[in-house]
């Protein structure tokens, strides 16, 4: 260890040190804006630091940081090969994490950080007879169940039997086997541990019904065990019935056994179901099983941070480890609140295991393992770097077969028998490897597959990739599939030939399933499209079974071919028959040419569902990228997804993408707006014209600084733009000038007494009149010169010695300047006399004036920004403090009219604040993207850009206003139109209601805010004159507003309307009569004139609370719904109330209710997560037949509760909203068969609300997240802006080769579709 290459790189930075003069560590931590002690650490030679950390000191000594980045990275690749030797040595050690494998039984002493589920999950079981656990894959439900639930019911209830399974292709047959007696002890036992499918049935046994076979084994199971015992089946993976069982009519028999065996009078059986979340619509579409699942679940979501601790440490403390605090605080940060980032978290922590220091799981050790995005897919490639160019392609056809493509769904794993692999067609069944006969006394872990074969599964296996089993084999886990780029490429470069594939193996297993009867082999088109993808792939793709199949289905095919041509020869004498066979002949030719343009558009259809995928999932991180695939995707096919993601588009913030070379930690416009600088750790600074912000451009570079560029600034005339570099120099250019001759004058950092070299400079200034600049320096010191005169002419110095400065700002008017530091703020008055310190204020990061000066805007580590109220001759007083950042913020930006300050911080946020009103408690907008800290922000002078530099290496420029609608401080209940319009208004549980302009959807603009409430405003909807606006909520009243004058609306009316909460307002069509719903179960009516209430009638309607009511378009009916699961009409006629019908169905609450504008509609929304849509054009004010309202239409969608309803004027558009954060529209133009046409994401949290405009296409929705979106639901338009706003040259020629490799291009903007 005396020699080890970390200590020789400790050595060496120590001379580097001493070459650099030997500086104070003290020094290095002022120069790098890191610590002393990490600092101190970094040449210590204990552990290694991080490549952060080791540049920072190089930088720091004035040292080549790429000489000593490959350095590091030579030194790091040195000690994990020590560690991966250490790791070998190491490897009879039971390791404290599973990997990406779930927790089993026996490993239920390491598992942690479930306790409350797993509590919650056995008192569920105790009142249910069947539960359901639901979670996104990889929150840990297999864990959950098999290493919590099944130890925890062993030792509460000993003697009674456990029996955990995974349904795999035939669950019903397998249930069966494993519950027999030769397995009756076993707990873990899956398919992959049980018998076969096939082959484990009973045997002598007359045949007998599903359910009752399930119930046979469940008593032969019982019959040895005490008269109270029960037995527990846990069916995990319940996903498999959907994607592995391929028979409709099998799948049914499974369910309708499980739950007749788990709800018999006399069963002695309990049920735990897992299943995926993605999958609950499929377990939804069996009425019987989601009635049963709706009663009990227990929804497996994120750890809490507590949880998601203990889940990291205590298995390390029970080996005897430990876990650094930079490691734990690392995986904190970005796995906190993801349910799916277990199994990577589990990975990393089992590779940083492997690379520990001593007893020490070190931060460093996980990077080198690659870390959570990049650990899985950094130990995939080095296992498959291990591997030759034969096994890599033998490697690749297995992991293939392993996954099952989804349907609308994820892909996921798909667990095969080892003899379906036969290595891969070059060794078949008679030279199979006797496992008895194997020297070392171990099974062929192939069952006798080819040395190659086995090589590769060993060393996948090896690495915790797959799991192998007697007779079955598997991928570990699905985050393989989702985390591994190199599998992902191979499954969407030709997914069409996956499903060949697919399909073939399944057409051989169904071949030899029946005897291998030539009935069951493929001809025609099927076999055509086998045998030209064989042909594609080659022979080593199909294992000797399905070449079998193959060559058996030629021979067939071609014998049929051969008999008929025979017989043509016979029929060719007959020349009667000759047209005849030229018919057919023509109309085969059709066919042919159908059945091609058919497989070309399902083709399209798969390509288009694939990319609008990957432009949902660039939505944040690449907003321009993924509108021109999300266009790419709509031209090429509109299929619902597409249409989806164009119309999803611009729900978040839209910023336009400028990448650069390093690190930005400056950003600068111009006073015209039409130009723009960035710079950072590359020293060079970049000219960007933003004339057109959508289609900024770089134009030139400067150079000149050696080392980083901190700060930029223009001059108030736009002439000169300054530069301020760690090389301790201030540079003058005039931006509008050649290259060449673009540098005016550089000013260097005067040396105060005692300093070795020119402070770096971190911030720069101009006066408002340009004739001074002013830069801080890292040395406490803020110098300020002229920027007219001589280059040598020395600056004025202000110092008050309060420590290192990084940032300063002029104040309007000039005779005020202020400079923070971790210190402190010091401000200084300027002036013909000497400056001097006015004021003293807490440490900051950032400092901004406001435009009129009266406001200052700090920002300091403790994530807050604080606003101070400046003016007269006294101190500066608190105003506000702003808080919402994760972590330090480290840039400040006010925009030119003053009303918003922008923030930015090592949270990767930036956040906008309303500070017209600084006291007001509305959230700030915040707009997410960079994936690195935010450097510096710069408005754009028209206020509608702002720019963000990143360490990201990346400058967004984001347009402005965003498209949510924020000031609400609480959940959003209620969003209404004008009949114009021109406004909208929202109702919130902060008891107020917002009014905003919406003339230009584009840009909204906020308005009068009513209060009076004094509870959470339920309802609100604009009278058909437009001109009152009633508004009902927790406080019983119903209110009137006179919006005759939208800016300056005035209460006409406040009524108690009853002796609850009012949930519900409907204006009949001629505005004279107002219906309300409450939670009292009573509608009532109200006769309105002259902007007053005047109570008509009341009936107690429903046996629980009303939600919902709607007048028809005629305004002779009323709808209203209610919790109580029903929605009754009722007919209106002088101002009374009577009952018609009941519409019965749902299973849930009734949440809302619409009526179709042409009036033979009526829509119903349920928390039992569907909509019904009912013909009622039957019904009539005089009519009480009772079947009159006719059902049309169940539709099936959303994931959780259908909160909110809205349609179209022309009635063929329904928007639907829900507490699975999606608004859906759909496609009702025929009502008996409603289509989806679009899911539109952006909310992120349930939507409560809807409403659309009169124009018929702009959608306003308001949900729990506190906030409003304006959506526009015309596809064409939303296209037509993307092609304003994104530019018409479609996508870059390298994005189109990675997404739509092998089909024609055309760009989206040249012509719409």
């Amino acid at each position: 260890m005396g020699d080890s290459p970390l200590l020789r790189l400790a050595e060496d930075l120590r001379q580097l040190r001493r070459e650099a003069g030997s500086p104070t560590y003290r020094e290095l931590a002022r120069r790098t804006h890191y610590s002393a002690a990490t600092l101190s650490a970094a040449a210590g030679g204990r552990v290694l630091p991080t490549l952060a950390v080791t540049l920072g000191y190089v930088r720091g000594c004035e040292g080549d940081t790429v000489l000593w980045k490959k350095r590091w990275q030579a030194v790091a690749a040195e000690l994990a090969r020590d560690e991966a030797a250490q790791a070998a040595r190491e490897r009879q050690e039971a390791p404290p994490y599973a990997g990406l494998a779930a927790f089993r039984t026996e490993d239920a002493e390491r598992f942690f950080g479930r306790e409350r589920l797993v509590a919650e999950l056995a008192r569920r079981l105790t009142g249910a007879r069947l539960v359901t656990v639901v979670g996104a894959s990889g929150a840990g439900k297999s864990s959950l169940l098999r290493a919590g639930l099944v130890p925890r019911r062993r030792t509460e209830y000993p003697g009674h039997p456990v029996v955990v399974l995974s349904p795999g292709p035939h669950p019903l047959e397998h249930c069966v086997a494993l519950l027999g007696p030769a397995d009756a002890e076993r707990v873990d036992g899956g398919p992959e541990g049980g018998p076969s499918e096939r082959d484990a049935a009973s045997e002598g046994e007359p045949p007998v019904g599903p359910s009752a076979a399930l119930d046979q084994a469940v008593r032969r199971l019982l019959a040895a065990s005490p008269d109270a015992a029960e037995l527990l089946l846990v069916v995990d993976q319940f996903e498999e019935v959907f994607t592995l069982c391929r028979d409709d009519a099998e799948r049914s028999r499974f369910i309708d056994a499980l739950l007749a065996v788990a709800l018999a009078a006399d069963s002695r059986c309990r049920i735990v179901v897992g299943v995926r979340a993605d999958f609950y619509a499929h377990c939804a579409a069996h009425p019987a099983l989601a009635a049963v699942m709706a009663e009990a679940q227990v929804v497996v979501g994120p750890m809490t941070s507590d949880e998601l601790r203990r889940a990291v440490t205590r298995p390390a403390t029970q080996a005897g480890c430990t876990v650094e605090g930079a490691l734990l605080a690392d995986i904190m940060t970005q796995a906190d609140g993801q349910a799916a980032m277990l199994p990577l978290v589990s990975h990393a922590l089992l590779e940083t295991w492997r690379r520990r220091r001593g007893n020490t799981l070190t931060f460093s050790g996980f990077q080198a393992a690659g870390g959570l995005d990049g650990g899985l897919a950094h130990t995939a490639e080095e296992v498959w770097g291990t591997l030759d160019a034969a096994q890599q392609r033998i490697a690749r056809h297995v992991l293939l077969r392993l996954t099952a493509l989804g349907e609308g769904t994820e892909d996921t794993k798909r667990r095969i028998r080892r003899d379906e692999l036969d290595a891969d067609g070059r060794v078949d069944a008679d030279r199979r490897v006797d496992a008895d006969a194997r020297t070392d006394g171990r099974r062929d872990p192939v069952g006798g597959t080819s040395a190659d074969t086995a090589l590769v599964l060993e060393r996948f296996a090896r690495a915790r990739l797959l799991t192998l089993d007697r007779d079955t084999l598997e991928i570990t886990h699905e985050a393989l599939i989702r985390s591994w780029p190199r599998l992902r490429g191979w499954l969407t470069e030709d997914r069409d030939a996956v499903r060949v594939h697919r399909h073939l193996t399944e057409a051989t297993a169904d071949w030899e399933a029946v005897q291998r009867d030539p009935g069951a082999l493929y001809r025609g088109v099927r076999l055509d499209q086998a045998c030209e993808w064989a042909a594609r792939t080659g022979a080593e793709s199909l294992s000797s079974r399905e070449r079998q199949f193959l060559t058996a289905s030629r021979a067939a095919w071609e014998g049929e071919m051969a008999a008929a041509a025979r017989g043509t020869r016979r029929l060719r004498r007959l020349a009667l028959l000759l047209a005849v066979l030229l018919t057919g002949t023509a109309a085969a030719t059709g066919i042919a040419v159908h059945a091609e343009r058919q497989a070309s558009r399902q083709r399209d259809i798969a390509v288009s569902q694939r990319v609008a995928q990957d432009a949902a999932a660039l939505r944040l991180t690449d907003p321009a990228r993924s509108v021109q695939l999300a266009l790419a995707a709509y031209r090429l096919e509109p299929t619902s997804a597409a249409r989806s993601a164009v119309l999803s588009s611009y729900a978040t913030a839209y910023a336009t993408q400028l990448t650069g070379s390093d690190t930005v930690e400056a950003v600068a416009y111009a006073p015209d707006g039409r130009l723009a600088a960035t710079a950072g750790d590359d020293g060079t600074v970049r000219l960007v014209d933003t004339a057109a912000p959508d289609h900024a451009r770089q134009v030139t570079t400067l150079t000149g600084h050696i080392g980083p560029v901190r700060a930029l600034a223009f001059s108030p005339d736009g002439r000169l733009l300054a530069s301020a570099g760690a090389d301790g120099t201030l540079r003058l250019w005039n931006p509008h000038g050649a290259p060449k001759a673009a540098g005016r004058a550089t000013r260097t950092a005067v040396r105060l007494p005692g300093s070795a070299a020119p402070p770096a400079l971190v911030s720069v200034a101009f006066s408002p009149d340009g004739a001074t600049v002013a830069a801080a320096g890292a040395d406490g010191v803020v110098r300020v010169w002229r920027t007219a005169g001589e280059d040598s002419a020395p600056p004025v110095v202000l110092a008050e010695g309060q420590g290192e400065l990084r940032a300063v700002a002029f104040a309007p008017d000039g005779r005020t300047l202020a400079a923070a530091g971790p210190a402190g703020t010091v401000l200084w008055r300027l002036g013909p006399s000497p400056a001097r310190v006015t004021a003293r204020l807490s440490a900051a990061e950032a400092v901004a004036f406001a435009p009129d000066g009266r406001t200052l805007a700090t920002a300091d580590e403790d994530r807050t920004v604080r606003l101070w109220r400046l003016g007269g001759d006294g101190p500066p007083s608190p105003l506000a403090a702003l808080t919402g950042h994760t972590d330090t913020v480290r840039a400040l930006a006010y925009s030119a009219d003053g009303r918003t300050l922008a923030s930015g911080g090592v949270d990767a946020t930036v956040r906008l604040w309303d500070v017209a009103n600084p006291r007001g408690d509305r959230p700030p907008t915040v707009l997410a993207g960079h994936t690195g800290y935010v450097s510096s922000l710069a408005f754009a002078p028209d206020g509608r850009t702002l720019a963000s530099g990143s360490s990201d290496r990346t400058v967004r420029l984001w347009d402005l206003p965003v498209p949510a609608l924020t000031g609400h401080t609480s959940s959003l209940y209620a969003v209404g139109f004008s009949p114009d319009g021109r406004t909208l208004a929202t109702g919130s549980y902060d008891e107020t209601l917002r009014l905003w302009d919406v003339a230009d959807p584009l840009r909204p603009a906020p308005g009068p805010v009513l209060c009076g409430n004094r509870a959470a405003v339920n309802a609100v909807v604009f009278a058909p004159d437009g001109r009152l606006l009633a508004s009902a909520g927790l406080d019983r009243t119903v209110r009137l507003w006179d919006v005759t004058d939208i800016r300056r609306p005035r209460p006409t009316e406040v009524t108690t309307a009853g002796s609850d909460a009012v949930n519900a307002l409907a204006f009949a069509p001629d505005g004279r009569t107002l219906a309300t719903g409450g939670a009292d179960r009573t509608v009532r009516l109200w006769a309105v004139a002259g902007g007053r209430l005047r109570p008509l009638s009341a009936r107690v309607a429903h046996r629980d609370q009303v939600g919902s009511v709607a007048f028809s378009p005629d305004g002779r009916l009323l709808a209203s719904a209610s919790r109580d699961r029903t929605v009754r009409l009722w007919a209106v006629a002088d101002g009374r109330l009577r009952p018609l019908t009941v519409l019965t169905g749902h299973r849930d609450a009734v949440k809302a209710v619409a009526f179709a504008p042409d009036g033979r509609t009526l829509a119903t929304a349920s928390d039992d997560r569907t909509l019904r849509l009912w013909d009622v054009h039957g019904v009539r004010d005089g009519i009480r037949d009772r079947h009159v309202a006719r059902l049309l239409a169940v539709s099936e969608g959303h994931t959780d509760a259908v909160k909110a309803l809205a349609f179209t004027a022309d009635s063929r558009t329904l928007a639907s909203g829900g507490a699975d954060h999606s608004v859906r529209l759909w496609d009702v133009a025929d009502p008996r068969r409603p289509a989806p046409r679009a899911v539109l994401s952006g909310h992120s949290k349930p939507v409560d609300a809807l409403a659309f405009a009169p124009d018929g296409h702009t959608l306003a929705s308001g949900g729990e997240d506190w906030t409003a979106l304006l959506w526009e639901t015309d596809t064409d338009r939303v296209a037509a802006r993307i092609c304003r706003t994104a530019g018409a040259s479609g996508l870059a020629p390298a994005d189109r080769h990675r997404y739509l490799a092998g089909l024609p291009y055309r760009r989206p903007c040249g012509s719409a579709r």
